[in-house]
């Protein structure tokens, strides 16, 4: 059970402390005042009488990791999952900010939801002030649907993270004119390259085991060609733009080129595409169902050394919630998504850290300080004289995966039965 922060003071003893911001390594005393770092020493003996004593041997303190595209279910799909299940799924995985996409039923498409969704947030941290914040993404076209821009300049007054849609736009003149009138604005902008023509009905990444398992395959090129011709818009018009759901090796490649050409651009690959190929399809699990689908063995590698050599930006969750009736249906019927929040920080921990893949910073760079960037916000750190914005992770300890344990309404994850290592204990999370 994840513990929210309290007032007051806490003295955290011998915890190995990792910032990516400041390249820190180190088992420290930490000490949190009101919501602020206040002193960190190898020792600290001048401790307030009223302070909490927390042990921190064996444990890890990580700056609040920062999700830069999820689902939520409310409003129009609550079944599946409520702004409040959300964020308790967020803050049970580790988020303190969780940037949510704007297909909801009505759309995140004007300043009126922007707002709703401030002040629903705000309402529930009221009983819960640990909760992540939350940033929506603005919608670039009414209802998400790609046919008609929103009145972007109004939604750019609003408190949102940047503007998305989550969808593919599959015109390219609208793609670049939604560009030339977003450069002024100044807000972040994420695009997901999908050519849906190319994708057909494509349900499992082209290739050898969409024919041994007998599933539609969807080729490469349904995400590199979007992907070249959205790259040729940014290099036109430079407007910077965040690349959504790089899930092939081509796609890392031009990602790379993009960026040695200098275009700006970062990206972001998913958990799942880390964690599992067109391989693992076999048993036709309907959670591994996924838009992008799961890549080959050598798509995966190539995102796994994306994001090591730093030319993937960022990991981001696109936690998915659908209830088990949309579920429970053959593979190639089955909504594509997956829920994520409260696994990928452990199972990410014990995947790439545990057996020496990646070093510890590589990960908190890609869960938390480039996403922070990717978003232009200063990312979460732990230092003397900052607002706590931090998370206790011990990642020896494990739990069962089961309904009563998640925090989401929904289950659709592979690990579901399955005990999982890995548990965020403790958040901190600024008031504003």
């Amino acid at each position: 059970m994840t513990e929210v922060q309290s007032t007051g003071a806490q003295l955290i003893q011998q915890v190995r402390v990792l910032d990516a911001v400041t390249q820190t390594d180190q088992v420290v005393d930490v000490l949190v005042q009101d919501g602020v770092v206040t002193e960190i020493a190898s020792s600290i003996t001048v401790i307030p009488a009223s302070a909490e004593m927390i042990t921190g041997q064996g444990k890890i303190l990580l700056p609040g990791l920062v999700d830069l595209y999820s689902h939520s279910g409310e409003p129009g799909h609550e079944p599946r999952e409520t702004l409040e299940s959300l964020l308790a799924a967020g803050q049970a995985g580790g988020f303190t900010r969780l940037g949510i996409l704007p297909d909801t039923e009505p759309a995140i498409d004007n300043p009126a939801m922007v707002e709703k969704l401030r002040l629903r947030r705000e309402a529930l941290a009221l009983a819960n002030p640990s909760l992540p914040h939350l940033y929506p993404w603005g919608a670039l076209t009414q209802a998400t649907q790609g046919q008609q821009m929103t009145e972007l300049v109004e939604l750019s007054e609003s408190p949102i993270a940047g503007f998305a849609d989550g969808r593919a736009i599959e015109n390219p003149l609208l793609t670049q004119r939604l560009l030339q009138y977003l450069k002024p604005l100044g807000k972040p902008v994420a695009l997901w390259s999908c050519d849906r023509t190319l994708r057909d009905s494509g349900v499992a990444r082209e290739g050898p085991f969409s024919l041994i398992y007998g599933l539609v395959g969807d080729p490469v090129s349904s995400e590199t060609a979007a992907l070249a011709a959205l790259l040729e818009s940014v290099a036109e018009v430079g407007t910077p733009v965040h690349l959504m759901r790089i899930s092939t090796a081509r796609g890392v490649e031009l990602v790379q080129q993009a960026k040695e050409r200098g275009l700006p651009v970062t990206a972001s690959t998913t958990w799942m595409h880390l964690l599992f190929s067109a391989k693992d399809l076999g048993g036709y699990d309907p959670n591994l169902r996924l838009s992008p689908p799961l890549g080959n063995p050598e798509d995966q590698a190539a995102l796994i050394e994306g994001v090591k050599a730093g030319v993937v930006d960022a990991i981001a969750i696109d936690h998915t919630p659908h209830t088990y009736e949309d579920k429970t249906v053959g593979f190639p019927s089955a909504p594509p998504g997956a829920i994520g929040l409260e696994l990928a920080l452990g199972i990410l921990w014990d995947t790439f850290v545990t057996n020496g893949d990646w070093s510890p910073l590589t990960l908190i760079q890609a869960l938390s300080t480039n996403p922070a960037a990717c978003w232009d916000q200063t990312p979460p750190t732990i230092q003397p004289q900052r607002p706590a914005e931090m998370i206790l992770f011990d990642p020896a300890e494990s739990w069962t995966v089961s309904p009563a344990t998640l925090r989401s309404l929904s289950a659709n994850t592979p690990w579901l039965g399955q005990s999982i290592p890995g548990r965020v204990l403790r958040t901190w999370v600024p008031s504003s």
